[in-house]
C-alpha cells in the first residue's frame, strides 16, 4: 500500500494543516485503533476529546472544532470531516478484483445481445436474448441478465445478482451482492370459493436511474403494470425491500432493513432511517425523513420527520414519550 506525507494529503484535501509530522501516513484508521502511521477523522465534539489518548501521527477535523496538535501530530482542518474522509478513503482504496479475459469463456451471451465497448463479463454469466450492456460495464462472476433488459454505461454488477427480464438500468450504477432486480411483485387474492390465494400477474417492469447503488441482498420487485422505479442517485442499503410499483425520487436514501410495500411514493431527497416500514399506497413528501424503526401508515408532508409506530410527527412522538416516562416514574 502506498505512503503519503501530511503535506501529500493536505494538498489533496486543500485544508489548513496545523502543526507537522515526519510521520509518512499509509493508510485511516478509527481514533483509538490508529496506530503511529494512522491517519483518523473528528467530526464533533464527542470525539475531539479522545485525540490526547490516540496514536495518531494526523487528524483531519472540522473547522469548527477547537483541538491543538502536539509533537510530531498534525491537523488538517476542514469544512466537513466526513467528505474530506470519502477522499482520502478514495486515495486508500485497494484494486477491484481484476479480469485475465474481458469476456470469460464460460459467459453464456446470447446471439441478439448487444455488449458495448470494453465491457468485462466473469465466469458463468449468462446475458439473455436482446439485452443491451452499455460501454463499460462490468458483470461479475455469476450474475444473470435476463432477456431485452438495458444497462447504461459504467454500470457495475456485483456476483450472484440477477436482474429479471425487461428491466431498464441507468449508467454508473452499483448493485451489491445478491441483489434481486425485477422479480414479480407480490400480488396475491383470495379465490372465489375462499380455498386458496390466487396469483396476480406481474406483468411491469423496472426502471433505474443513473448513480443508483444498490446494498447486498436487497430486492426491487417488478410493477404489476407500468414499472417500479428508482430515481436518479438514490442510494440503498443492504437487506432492503422495495415493493411493485413504488417510485422513489431522486438522490433518496433507504437504510438497511427498511421497506416500501406496494405503490409507495417517495419524494426527492428523502431518507428512510434502518428497519423502518412503509404501509402501500403511502406518498412521503420530499426532503422528509422516516426515523429509524417507524411505521408509516399515513402520508408525510414536505421536510416533516416522524417517528414511531405508528409514525407521528417526531417533536409530537417525543413529548409522549417523555410523558410516558413521567407517569412511570410517578406510579
Amino acid at each position: 500500500m502506498a505512503a503519503y506525507t501530511i503535506t501529500d494529503i493536505n494538498n489533496i484535501l486543500k485544508g489548513e494543516l496545523i502543526g507537522h509530522t515526519d510521520q509518512h501516513i499509509d493508510g485511516p484508521e478509527e481514533l483509538l485503533n490508529a496506530k503511529c502511521n494512522h491517519i483518523t477523522f473528528i467530526g464533533s465534539n464527542k470525539y475531539a476529546k479522545l485525540w490526547a489518548e490516540s496514536k495518531a501521527c494526523a487528524a483531519i477535523i472540522n473547522n469548527n472544532l477547537t483541538v491543538e496538535p502536539s509533537d510530531n501530530r498534525a491537523l488538517i482542518k476542514v469544512k466537513n470531516a466526513d467528505l474530506a474522509m470519502a477522499k482520502l478513503l478514495e486515495l486508500f482504496n485497494p484494486e477491484t478484483p481484476g479480469f485475465e479475459t474481458d469476456i470469460h469463456p464460460t459467459a453464456v451471451i446470447d446471439k441478439t445481445a448487444t455488449i458495448g465497448n470494453s465491457c468485462k463479463i466473469g465466469a458463468n454469466c449468462y446475458v439473455g436474448k436482446n439485452v443491451v450492456l452499455g460501454n463499460h460495464v462490468i458483470l461479475y462472476p455469476n450474475v444473470c441478465v435476463f432477456d431485452e433488459t438495458t444497462i447504461g454505461n459504467n454500470s457495475i454488477v456485483w456476483s450472484g445478482t440477477v436482474i429479471r427480464e425487461r428491466c431498464i438500468i441507468g449508467s454508473y450504477c452499483i448493485f451489491h451482492t445478491n441483489v434481486s432486480i425485477g422479480a414479480d411483485g407480490f400480488g396475491y387474492r383470495p379465490s372465489d370459493n375462499g380455498k386458496g390465494l390466487v396469483k396476480i400477474p406481474q406483468i411491469g417492469n423496472v426502471i433505474i436511474g443513473d448513480y443508483v447503488e444498490i446494498g447486498a441482498n436487497s430486492c426491487v420487485d417488478r410493477a404489476k403494470f407500468s414499472s417500479t422505479i428508482i430515481g436518479n442517485g438514490c442510494k440503498i442499503d443492504n437487506l432492503v425491500q422495495i415493493a411493485h410499483n413504488s417510485v422513489m425520487g431522486q438522490f433518496c436514501i433507504m437504510a438497511g432493513h427498511s421497506g416500501l410495500a406496494g405503490s409507495v411514493t417517495l419524494g426527492d431527497g428523502v431518507i428512510i432511517g434502518g428497519s423502518a416500514s412503509i404501509k402501500d399506497h403511502t406518498t412521503i413528501e420530499s426532503g422528509a425523513t422516516v426515523g429509524a424503526g417507524s411505521g408509516v401508515m399515513n402520508n408525510v408532508k414536505a421536510g416533516e420527520t416522524v417517528l414511531g409506530y405508528p409514525a407521528q410527527n417526531a417533536r409530537d412522538m417525543l413529548k409522549q414519550w417523555v410523558a410516558v416516562r413521567r407517569f412511570m416514574k410517578n406510579q
